[in-house]
């Protein structure tokens, strides 16, 4: 019985990191990933959003994206009733041209209930999601059993490690959550409490030293990046619009 429970932990675990995985790539290059341009950055505009890539998230209802206007600029609404997923581009991006990346967003209202530090209650309003390679030998034996089993529901590996800027309720600014389910996914919190509700909000981060901070170690190739709006473990409706973002 005991092993049963551990094995049925443990996909429950996976399914919990089908989100993330979604943001990875390895192995062979598809032709949808973006490299940086030597000469310049990459630019995600809302009017964009059909090259972005829906992604769902396994027994959860579907956050709704839309291409809209805000306060008279093209945005995309993301709208969450008790739902979760996202949308994610699949990037190859060496450490040494991570640059600076600058995005912005607008919330309309917080969960009264959401708190990321605690599995039950995860949820957030926005996210902007990376996800990077790196060396799995170093991953410890939960976190190995959780990529490969991730990999056998979805196709795909979990990533070596996940860096989330996200809006919180109430844990302080700057400060670094790491995910209850796996140490490898670490949310940076660059907004809290309801002081900018109901108004765009930009935010310039240097990736590399984030990452540097949030992991203790130097960042692999980024393989990802998403933006996510989750209420399903509040059972929440929450609304949010996403902008331009940019890696210079």
């Amino acid at each position: 019985m005991g092993s049963f429970r551990t094995g049925r932990r443990a996909v429950v675990y996976a399914a919990a990191a089908l989100g993330l995985s979604a943001c990875a790539w390895r192995g062979e290059v598809p032709p949808s990933v973006l490299d940086k341009p030597a000469n310049g950055g990459l630019h995600f505009r809302p009017q964009d959003k059909a090259q972005w890539e829906a992604v769902a998230l396994p027994g959860k209802l579907r956050t709704a994206f839309k291409l809209e206007k805000r306060e008279q600029r093209p945005a995309l609404l993301a709208d969450a009733q008790s739902s979760a997923s996202m949308l994610r581009q699949r990037l190859n991006i060496p450490p040494e041209q991570l640059g600076r990346l600058r995005f912005d967003w607008q919330v309309e209202s917080l969960m009264s209930q959401a708190d990321m530090s605690v599995r039950e209650r995860g949820d957030s309003p926005v996210r902007l999601i990376l996800a990077f390679d790196g060396d799995r030998s170093r991953f410890s034996a939960k976190n190995a059993m959780l990529s490969e089993l991730t990999r056998a529901l979805t196709g795909e590996d979990m990533p070596y490690a996940t860096l989330m800027y996200v809006w919180s309720n109430h844990h302080p600014v700057d400060s670094v959550i790491v995910n209850p389910r796996t140490d490898r996914v670490r949310k940076w919190v660059v907004e809290s409490g309801a002081a900018r509700l109901k108004q765009w909000v930009s935010y310039q981060r240097d990736v590399r030293a984030d990452f540097e901070k949030a992991f203790g170690e130097a960042p692999g190739h980024l393989v990802g990046i998403a933006i996510m709006t989750d209420s399903d473990n509040t059972r929440s409706n929450v609304r949010a619009w996403y902008g331009d973002i940019r890696f210079d």
